[in-house]
């Protein structure tokens, strides 16, 4: 796949953006998507080490833009691109990693062996692990439940996550270590007592 730079049409990047939102013309988008489709391009393949999926990477981030544009407020377009990039990358990285599709919370467990919802084990032992992890999920502060769920199960970033909530990034990260935390523990204190 060839990536050519676009012409500029003399609008400038704020400009374009605003008749996007505007508009909603995605010709409009494109033309800005253009001309950083380069760096784009670039960041997905440093962080992909792989052509074809950072060809597929830049692809995909055009369409996941087209509205993630309209809902944020962008003062640098170029910068903005670049973080949302990085971080679609490190999304797409962490989904590449998975092995196990069908659980979940797959980053909850990690390799702790607390909760392996897809190993060799009865039914029901299965039901009450699926039953400690929902129970225990709704247990936690409200902060972490909604930074946890966004993280994990939405896949959004953490500036994404701040973004959305009007939490810091500071504060997101803490909610998600702690919410962490807090599952990991009460999974074990609930799956002990059965």
């Amino acid at each position: 796949m060839k990536f050519l730079r676009a012409i500029h049409t003399g609008e400038t990047d704020e400009e374009l953006l605003l008749r996007y939102k505007n508009t909603r013309n995605s010709d409009c988008f494109g033309q800005l998507y253009d001309r950083y489709i380069l760096l784009v391009y670039g960041v997905c393949l440093k962080y992909l080490q792989d052509g074809d999926e950072a060809q597929d990477a830049v692809m995909q981030l055009f369409e996941d833009l087209l509205t993630k544009v309209l809902q944020h407020d962008i003062h640098v377009f170029r910068t903005w691109l670049h973080t949302v990039t990085r971080n679609h990358c490190l999304q797409w990285l962490r989904r590449r990693e998975r092995t196990l599709q069908a659980e979940p919370y797959p980053d909850l467990m990690e390799s702790d062996g607390v909760l392996h919802l897809l190993d060799d084990t009865a039914e029901e032992e299965e039901d009450g692990r699926m039953a400690a992890l929902q129970d225990c999920m709704e247990k936690l502060p409200e902060n972490q439940r909604t930074s946890i769920r966004r993280f994990f199960m939405e896949e959004m970033s953490y500036a994404d996550i701040a973004a959305s909530t009007g939490f810091s990034l500071k504060s997101v990260k803490s909610y998600i270590q702690n919410g962490k935390r807090n599952m990991k523990t009460c999974i074990e204190q609930t799956m002990e007592k059965e």
